[in-house]
């Protein structure tokens, strides 16, 4: 069986990627924060470099994403 991976899409005009980091147990936590509000809308947990990637790539995202503790 076929898996189809489509590619998913975001505001870029009004959010950007962002990981939010735990100081205290380095948990990781990608999502999107809206550039007027600060709201963030977390989108997976980040457990690993291969976990990075695939988010990386199933939103287009080139380069380093800005980390937030």
């Amino acid at each position: 069986m076929d898996l189809i991976v489509q590619k998913a899409i975001y505001d870029k005009e009004n959010k950007k990627p962002v990981i939010k980091a735990s100081i205290c147990n380095g948990e990781q936590v990608a999502g999107f924060k809206d550039i007027y509000t600060g709201k963030i809308e977390e989108i997976m947990l980040i457990k690993n470099q291969a976990d990075l990637d695939a988010l990386k790539k199933m939103y287009g995202i080139d380069g380093e994403i800005e980390k937030e503790y």
